[in-house]
């Protein structure tokens, strides 16, 4: 059963990097090794091998990544130089922002919708070429309902372990 949580989950700042990579498996070893980075968890696509979305700890700060998946016009800066990133913002109330943004130009890229990971979240493109997703937490979500969740969505693998409520 999903509880509601903080608009923005507990160890977030209100803007995060999200990368994407190609093959985020071995990022994430690369970014554990280098940087002293703490895998907090992962959700798999549903071939089992792809990462959906992972996060990652580094110092007090967090960043999410995927692998790239030209599907979903997710490139990495390996296929698409200048591709490969979105900034991450939580908010309080992701429709008035998200609505404030295009009313100033941006254009949504993805609607706002209730995400099997416990955000209210959306995705729009800047008047300047760059993607921002924003997002309210709403609930914190296990690792299992996460993972029941997106199998109904997707039929796939699911949310991976740790202890991660993103």
């Amino acid at each position: 059963m999903a509880m509601t949580a903080k608009p923005i989950p507990e160890g977030f700042h209100a803007l995060t990097p999200h990368l994407t990579v190609r093959n985020a498996a071995k990022a994430i070893e690369f970014y554990t090794k280098a940087f002293g980075a703490k895998e907090k968890g992962r959700a798999v696509g549903p071939d089992g091998k792809a990462i959906m979305h992972a996060a990652l700890q580094i110092g007090d700060s967090m960043i999410m990544l995927n692998d790239e998946s030209p599907d979903w016009q997710c490139f990495s800066p390996l296929s698409k130089p200048g591709a490969g990133y979105c900034v991450h913002l939580y908010v309080s109330d992701v429709d008035v922002v998200f609505n404030r943004a295009v009313q100033a130009g941006a254009t949504p890229t993805m609607p706002i919708a209730d995400m099997f990971w416990g955000d209210r979240y959306g995705q729009l493109k800047d008047p300047f070429g760059h993607l921002w997703s924003i997002a309210t937490h709403k609930e914190d979500v296990s690792m299992e309902e996460c993972a029941k969740r997106m199998k109904e969505q997707f039929g796939g693998a699911g949310c991976g372990d740790k202890t991660h409520k993103h």
